[in-house]
């Protein structure tokens, strides 16, 4: 019988990329980890020797705990987090279930950026679109759920990247950028290993949108006309990002879910022209 705070791979995998996805915290041990220094998607390190630190950066929120194999590391962290109201699940069977289970997707702790105070910091122009709403959504719901995103002016990205450590992207010249056909979105897919169905589904609406080929995706021209409306509606960008954020997570969930699903209306009406 599983214990009351297991989640399996499975569960969490459902929850990822999600808005409610919980906090996932890796602590397998430093040597562990050197040797598969991947990630799940969303996860943060943090030391099993600095429990009470880890609660108070949890701040009451839910999290999910994994170590390398599952056992005594994350059990006995889930535990006492339990023990100090927190809600945490153990993950079942650890990394290695997790790496063991078809379809799962793991970042390599190489490509994400270094933390400042916690999180990481990105940098781009002002006034976003597509790419540059699509990809903070990207990180902050799979790579680092307390990002944060600096929008500037176009000639100040790389001065602020520079003053302030931040890492550009969606600009041209950096790493983080266009590439070829492909938009910024693509690109951070790419250098994350994020090659699911549906954010590769998620993608092709989204470089459709963002290099104006409307042809690659029947919804590429709707992302667009909703993205442009949604910049009209916003003076502040931080207000257009987080609601792009919603945005995004809707079309996640078709990407997802509901990709092969289509409506007609009225349904009765639509029921009887087919028995007629």
């Amino acid at each position: 019988m599983p214990a009351p705070n297991e989640i399996t791979p499975s569960q969490l995998a459902r929850l990822i990329g999600t808005p409610d996805c919980p906090e996932i915290i890796d602590i397998c041990l430093p040597e562990d980890f050197a040797a598969d220094p991947r990630l799940i998607p969303g996860a943060s390190r943090h030391s099993h020797d600095d429990l009470k630190g880890l609660a108070r950066s949890l701040e009451g929120r839910r999290a999910v705990i994994t170590c390398q194999k599952g056992r005594k590391l994350s059990q006995g962290a889930a535990a006492w987090l339990a023990s100090e109201g927190i809600a945490a699940d153990y993950l079942a069977g650890g990394m290695y279930g997790w790496h063991d289970m078809p379809g799962s997707l793991s970042l390599p702790a190489a490509a994400i950026p270094a933390r400042h105070e916690g999180a990481t910091l990105w940098v781009t122009r002002h006034r976003p679109k597509i790419d540059r709403i699509a990809c903070p959504w990207l990180i902050r719901r799979f790579v680092d759920r307390k990002a944060r995103i600096l929008y500037v002016a176009p000639d100040e990205v790389a001065g602020v990247a520079d003053r302030f450590g931040a890492t550009p992207f969606d600009v041209e010249g950096v790493f983080w950028s266009h590439r070829g056909d492909d938009c910024t979105f693509d690109t951070m897919l790419a250098e994350f290993h994020l090659a699911s169905e549906p954010l590769t589904r998620l993608a092709q609406v989204i470089r459709g949108a963002d290099t104006n080929r409307h042809d690659l995706h029947p919804a590429a021209a709707g992302l667009l006309a909703i993205s442009v409306g949604l910049s009209r509606q916003f003076r502040n960008d931080q207000a257009q990002l987080a609601a792009g954020l919603s945005l995004y997570d809707a079309l996640y969930r078709w990407a997802r879910d509901g990709y092969d699903e289509g409506h007609d209306w009225p349904a009765a009406r639509a029921q009887e022209a087919g028995t007629a």
